[in-house]
This record gives C-alpha cells, structure tokens and sequence, in this order.
C-alpha cells in the first residue's frame, strides 16, 4: 500500500497537488486542466492522499497497474477523462479530509456503506466523474447534518 500521513496538513502535499489546489476549487479550470491531460505521477500522488493501493488505483481508472507505471516513468500524461477524474478524486479527498478531520478517517468512510448512497461503498462510486459527484454530495450532506 501506498504509506501516507494519517492526518495531512496543506503543506504536506506535494508540490504538484499544492499546484493544483485551486485548480480543482474551481469547476471550469479543472476541466480546462483535464483536457491537456495531468501527468500519471499526478494520479499517483492523488492515490497516496487517499490511501489507494496502485491496483485500487488502476482499477478506478480502468486501467492497469502496469500501463499507469509505464506512464509515470514515461512522464505520460492522462487521457483528459481520467485527468478530470484524478482531479475531482484529489478535490474530494481535500474535502473529506475537511470534514472528517484527516485522511485515515475519510478512507475508512469511504469503505463503508452509506445510506445516502443507497448503501454503496463510497470507493466504488470514484470509478466515474459522475460517481465522483455524487460522493461529493454526501459529503455536503455529513458536513451539514443532512443524513436523512
């Protein structure tokens, strides 16, 4: 697995996640960002935040864990798809963080059912942009005290 803090502070992202931070604040540069493709390192990095394994990872992005590693070391970027996916993922993942106070906690959220989900695992719904959304929402949901 790849070994992430238990709890991250702002600055204890990379240099590349600190460069996209307010990129993936704002809805139209974060697809502006995806259409030229972020780097396979990037998604790499996104999955340290969220405490992925690289099969989690590759699995997510309908991929293989080979062809993502062959990326990085290529220095490859990302079809634009999976770009605005490893960009809405690293939002989400600053967001779950804010909410549940670290990134160990968001993770375990994320392999549990929830209810506003219709009982799906969290993690099974970041397979799609769309998917990604609608994780997003019960977030804003938690954060507000609207579970019902």
């Amino acid at each position: 697995m790849i070994a992430v803090a238990a709890h991250r502070s702002v600055s204890t992202y990379s240099a590349a996640l600190l460069s996209l931070a307010t990129v993936v604040a704002d809805p139209f540069a974060l697809v502006m960002e995806a259409r030229t493709g972020v780097l396979a390192k990037t998604a790499f990095d996104v999955a340290g935040v969220l405490q992925l394994h690289v099969d989690e990872l590759a699995d997510l992005l309908h991929t293989t864990t080979k062809t993502l590693r062959t990326y990085r070391q290529a220095r490859k970027r990302l079809s634009p798809a999976a770009s605005e996916q490893v960009l809405k993922m690293f939002a989400l993942a600053r967001q779950g963080e804010e909410i549940f106070g670290d990134g160990a906690t968001f993770r375990r959220w994320l392999n549990k059912s929830a209810y506003g989900l219709g009982g799906q695992l969290p993690l099974s719904l970041l397979q799609t942009s769309g998917g990604i959304d609608l994780v997003a929402e019960e977030l804003n949901r938690i954060a507000y005290g609207d579970l019902a």
